[in-house]
């Protein structure tokens, strides 16, 4: 059966292809603000169901895999920034702190016992996977040469731990491919569940 990635992130594709899972590709098209008082798990939770069933709609006899990653300061939620300046602003809060990483992973897929077309909870899994990245201090001289780089601009917290940010994360206690947008173990762990894979 298909697997559908509802996400247009080169990086999860990579990681997915990586780990020898076959799918296609069709993103969706959600608004990924935070709502007002959600935490930064059921932030990343939410937005992960929500693209999967967007695109479950369309593709109800297939898997879906929705994800959402979001990098959490204190009880401050980063998501991608909206312009360089924003960019700015996340590096700065980040520079010599420690910071989680949380990307919420749904999976929605057709029920054994029959074909769904509209989503019910007997078909929908979900679960989140957490992340503490350390990093160093950086200069104000850094974070302006690295934004130049455009690195950041579509990266939850501004910046890639795969990219030049890598020079500034002494310490990572976690999954490394969570950081870079897809718990690959958590997410083989659930579509095998599913007999997805």
């Amino acid at each position: 059966m298909t697997i559908v990635l509802a996400s247009a992130s080169p990086r999860r594709q990579e990681l997915l292809r990586n780990a020898g899972i076959s799918f296609t590709v069709q993103p969706a098209d959600i608004d990924e603000a935070p709502l007002a008082g959600e935490s930064a798990p059921e932030c990343a939770q939410r937005l992960a169901r929500e693209k999967a069933v967007a695109v479950f709609r369309n593709n109800p006899n297939s898997f879906v895999l929705g994800a959402d990653t979001v990098v959490a300061i204190e009880r401050l939620i980063l998501g991608k920034p909206r312009d360089a300046e924003d960019a700015a602003r996340m590096l700065r809060l980040l520079s010599g702190r420690t910071h989680a990483v949380i990307t919420g992973v749904c999976v929605v897929g057709p029920v054994v016992s029959g074909q769904w077309s509209v989503v019910s909870k007997s078909n929908i899994q979900i679960a989140s996977s957490t992340t503490l990245v350390t990093m160093c201090a950086i200069s104000e001289d850094e974070i302006r040469e690295y934004i130049a780089t455009g690195e950041p601009m579509d990266k939850a917290g501004a910046y890639a731990i795969q990219g030049r940010a890598s020079r500034w994360i002494p310490r990572i206690e976690g999954d490394y491919s969570n950081v870079v947008g897809l718990p690959v173990a958590l997410v083989y762990a659930m579509l095998r569940e599913r007999g997805a894979v």
